[in-house]
């Protein structure tokens, strides 16, 4: 049996630092669960490992779709089904890492996936809704179309709310009922990484802030000069967004600042709703603590149970 470790927890509290660690140490290769890591010339506002730290660790997933290319959960799964095959029969050690609660637990628990192709007039009828009616609108149709599945997806993130719909008015059932879990045929170790929600809070503001000085704004800016459109699901997403209506005019660069502030705020909190500090699968450290020595040791005995 060939072990996979994850690596989980909320946005900014540290999980790529505590990866590129652990993988030198174990000669492992990273592969990620950032829903938005896949789409190429978005670098700084998806807080992208850089170059140079790709090229000290192998990374799978990452930069895999232009971002008006079609990308779903299916994909993901199947992408990361492969990645961590190759890695482990190349007799290396693969590290699952990020904080996409839906593609995580599609990889650890096995999900079976309904395998429903894209439908692009149903799909723009529906980003049609949501630029007229607005988001939230959308997200009430999903309520009541699939309430388990509205419960997991954020009121803002249309993508995946455009898709859960589209499953269910395609198919006639409820994403929620077809995602199966047969569990993974493989032993795994999760590691979480918490902290308290103000200094959570203080991360996310300074990775936000650290974002504009290396150029985010620029970042954006090139996005538009491609024709790459802010309606596009990849860049819809918080901070891209924002950006995009400060660069239109819409409003100044300290309102777009503190409003993606807050949204990743959001996206954290809901962050625990998939990884539960009451899930007794994931063993939580305090990112307070010395948490590579911590980790070190932990990675140490659960590996051992394999060595011959």
């Amino acid at each position: 049996m060939k072990p996979l470790i994850a690596v989980v927890g909320p946005t900014a509290v540290g999980k790529s630092k505590l990866a590129l660690h652990l993988a030198q140490r174990f000669h492992a290769d990273i592969v990620s669960a950032d829903s938005r890591q896949v789409y190429r010339y978005m670098d700084i506002g998806t807080a992208k490992p850089s170059l140079a730290e790709r090229t000290l660790i192998p990374h799978h997933l990452i930069d895999i779709v232009d971002p008006d290319e079609p990308f779903s959960l299916a994909m993901f799964q199947d992408l990361a089904h492969r990645a961590i095959d190759d890695i482990q029969q190349q007799n290396r050690l693969p590290f699952l890492v990020g904080g996409s609660g839906l593609y995580v637990w599609s990889v650890l628990e096995g999900w079976d996936i309904p395998h429903v192709p894209p439908d692009a007039e149903l799909r723009q009828n529906l980003e049609q809704k949501a630029a007229t009616n607005g988001n939230y609108a959308l997200y009430q149709e999903l309520q009541k179309a699939d309430p388990v599945a509205a419960a997991k997806v954020m009121p803002g993130n249309v993508r995946r709310i455009i898709r859960a719909l589209e499953i269910y008015l395609t198919t006639g059932k409820q994403a929620s009922q077809l995602w199966q879990k047969h569990g993974l045929d493989l032993p795994f170790l999760i590691i979480g990484l918490t902290t308290t929600r103000d200094d959570l809070y203080h991360r996310i503001d300074s990775r936000v802030d650290e974002m504009i000085k290396q150029g985010f704004v620029d970042e954006v800016k090139g996005l538009m000069a491609k024709g790459y459109s802010l309606g596009l699901p990849s860049i819809s997403s918080i901070g891209y967004r924002q950006i995009g209506m400060f660069l239109q005019g819409n409003q100044d660069l300290g309102s777009a600042v503190q409003q993606i502030k807050h949204g990743t705020h959001r996206i954290a909190r809901h962050q625990y709703a998939w990884f539960r500090l009451s899930d007794e699968r994931i063993r939580w450290l305090d990112v307070g603590r010395n948490v590579e020595e911590e980790t070190d040791k932990m990675v140490e005995t659960f590996l051992g149970q394999f060595s011959s």
